[in-house]
């Protein structure tokens, strides 16, 4: 009884005179030696998206207290209500050049999520947003000021490259970053 290695796939694979001991060894012998190419030629055409991303559009975060959820977006961050589709249980705030959206458990759209978040489970690990002004010990009062559950400051990696973060939690636990602009 013969013991096939790859080098006898391929040479049984190109008709050298070898055979293997079964039909199954022959196609496993086709496919060890064809399948690299082929899976790099497919990578490269996946790699090459017909579009270009531009930015983060929006975030949608469910929520059991709107009222309390749009205040600490809207009076401790900064954001300003751009449309409300109270029909559909959804205030969606301007955060920049993007949307954070909030949408009641309790609404249309919020009841196809099943559970709301809560101590056991989130929305999300973290949303961040990119602050122009950064001033740590400015930016720490202010939330302080207004009962913000602080969390690591430190310096880390996004979308600008490294610099300054701030992590906070907003009424439900949701974890923010607050960026500020890159380290030259």
């Amino acid at each position: 009884m013969a013991v096939w290695g790859l080098s006898d796939y391929g040479r049984c694979a190109f008709g050298s005179g070898y055979l293997p001991a079964s039909p199954t060894m022959y196609v496993k012998a086709v496919i060890i030696y064809l399948a690299p190419p082929l899976i790099a030629a497919r990578s490269e055409n996946m790699n090459k998206p017909p579009f270009r991303l531009e930015q983060l559009d929006h975030i949608v975060l469910r929520a059991y207290d709107m009222p309390t959820m749009q205040a600490f977006y809207c009076d401790v961050l900064g954001c300003t209500v751009e449309r409300r589709q109270d029909e559909l249980g959804l205030v969606q705030l301007r955060a920049g050049h993007s949307l954070i959206d909030l949408v009641s458990i309790d609404g249309k759209l919020g009841r196809y999520g099943g559970k709301g978040p809560g101590t056991e489970g989130h929305n999300m690990d973290h949303l961040c947003l990119s602050v122009a002004g950064y001033d740590e010990t400015a930016i720490v009062a202010h939330l302080k000021e207004h009962g913000v559950r602080v969390g690591e400051i430190g310096s880390r990696y996004g979308a600008k490259g490294e610099g300054p973060s701030i992590y906070l939690f907003d009424p439900q636990g949701n974890m923010v970053e607050l960026k500020g602009p890159p380290i030259s």
